[in-house]
Order: structure tokens, then sequence, then C-alpha cells
């Protein structure tokens, strides 16, 4: 891609990105104009910074980057901070949600659940925020979510793990509950079936599997994993998105518009004003 014009690398760059970046523009603004504004902002910054673009990185990374940084002063400030991880953790919790005992990708409370959760993303910190939007909702790894943020990806799993908690704190806060099941394994063999998973979901979740032997999980912790599959995948329904064609065409209109702005020949001088003798 390095090798096209910039007006081709964004052009192609739209076509593979646009959807999920106007999707996700969409949650972010809370209107469509805005959200339009913003994707089109985030295209012809990357049209105009092309030039810096070496290579090292994956376009991808690289247009997310930009997109960061044009969301940051769109998003709104979290109204409070998280609960501290040790408020987060689930083993002292005598309630899970009701969902989460059954095993029905069609439950309507499931549907709610995952109504609730997306609307707690907008209260999440900015440095929890962004990171589960870049890695659940628009599916980038961690080591690119890493890379886009300027972190280390030790952090970035850190702040997505407890994101997760959070908004699994939040889910259970709404929802239906039933009495938790009491745990029968020791307390730290549920923390680290807790690290197993989280870490499977960084490595994609569902698509890399998460295989523990039924029997060394207790009813409990089924039930706190699946509570977090809905968290995760309350994020990857965010993802969709189309990018309009009336947006495209503008998208595309404006960059042609400058790429032939910058391809015209320079005026010369300014013609010297003779002074008139007298």
């Amino acid at each position: 891609m390095h090798t096209l014009s910039p007006s081709d690398a964004v052009t192609q760059l739209l076509e593979q990105h646009g959807g999920k970046l106007h999707g996700l523009a969409l949650r972010i603004c809370g209107n469509k104009a805005d959200a339009d504004d913003l994707v089109q902002d985030v295209f012809l910054q990357a049209f105009r910074k092309w030039h810096t673009f070496r290579g090292d990185a994956s376009p991808t990374t690289w247009l997310y980057t930009i997109a960061v940084r044009a969301c940051r002063r769109k998003l709104k400030r979290a109204k409070k901070a998280p609960p501290p991880v040790s408020q987060l953790m689930p083993w002292t919790e005598t309630q899970v949600t009701a969902v989460a005992t059954r095993d029905d990708s069609d439950d309507p409370q499931r549907r709610e659940a995952v109504r609730n959760i997306q609307a707690a993303i907008a209260n999440l910190p900015e440095h929890f925020r962004v990171p589960v939007m870049l890695k659940e909702v628009l599916e980038l790894s961690v080591e690119e979510t890493a890379a886009v943020l300027g972190v280390s990806e030790n952090t970035v799993k850190t702040r997505l793990h407890r994101a997760r908690l959070a908004l699994r704190k939040a889910m259970l806060s709404k929802a239906p509950r039933v009495t938790a099941p009491p745990p029968i394994f020791e307390k730290q063999l549920c923390l680290d079936l807790l690290k197993a998973k989280m870490a499977a979901m960084d490595q994609g979740g569902v698509a890399h599997g998460f295989a523990v032997p039924q029997a060394e999980m207790c009813a409990r912790c089924r039930a706190v994993f699946r509570e977090l599959d809905i968290v995760q995948d309350a994020c990857m329904q965010m993802s969709a998105g189309t990018l309009p064609a009336a947006l495209r065409t503008r998208i595309e209109k404006a960059i042609a518009a400058r790429d032939a702005a910058e391809s015209s020949p320079r005026v010369g001088r300014k013609p010297v004003r003779r002074t008139a003798r007298r």
C-alpha cells in the first residue's frame, strides 16, 4: 500500500475501515451529522499526513492512531472512575445474572444485558474505554492496540481486564439476578481460571476457544465466564457499521479536491508593481 499514491491509499483505507469507524463515531458522537464530520476529518487527516507513513507499522494501526486522537476530542469524560479492582472481582458476590445460568443467545434478558453493557461503555474512564473500543469493537490485536496507544502490551491487557470486569459489574447492577452457586474449589484455582479466561479473550476470545474441562470449573465460574462472554459479545456487536454512500462520496470528493490542489503548479512570483515616472 505504501507504493500507492496518497489518494489511492486513503481511498483503499476508506473502503476497508470506513464502516467500522462510522459505527464507532455514531456511538461516540450520538448523532449522524457529528459522526459524519468526525469520519471525514479522520480520512482527510490521513490524506494530509500520508507522507508521514513510513511503513514501520501497518496502515491499519497508523489510521487508527489518527482516529483515536480525533475520537478523544469527542469522548465525554467519565462521570466517575470505576471501583478498585478488588471490588470488581466476582468471588465475594452472592449473586450472578440470571441470564448467565442459561445458554441461550436469543434470550430477551441477554439482549437487554447487551444494551446495558453498551450504554455502560460511555461511562468508563477514557484509559479503559479507548482500549476496549480498539480491541473489542474495532477488533485490533493487543499488539496493535498497544502500538496505537503508545503503551506496553501489558498495560493494554491490564486496562482491558479491568474494563471487562467493570462492564460486567455494570451489567450485574441492572440485570435480574439469582443466588450464586457456592465455589467448590480453592479461591486461587478460580483466580487462575479467571486469568486464563482473560488471556483467551485477549487473544480473540471465542475464536481461540477457552477449553477447560467442565469438571474443573464450578458453577459460579461458569456463570461469571458467561457474563464476560456477554460483555465481549456486546462490544463486538458495536463493530457493525456501514459507511453511508453519500458520506463516502463526500470524502472521496474532498480527497480528490485536495489532491488536485496539491498537484497543480504553484503560482509564480507576484508581478512587480512599477512606479509611474514623473
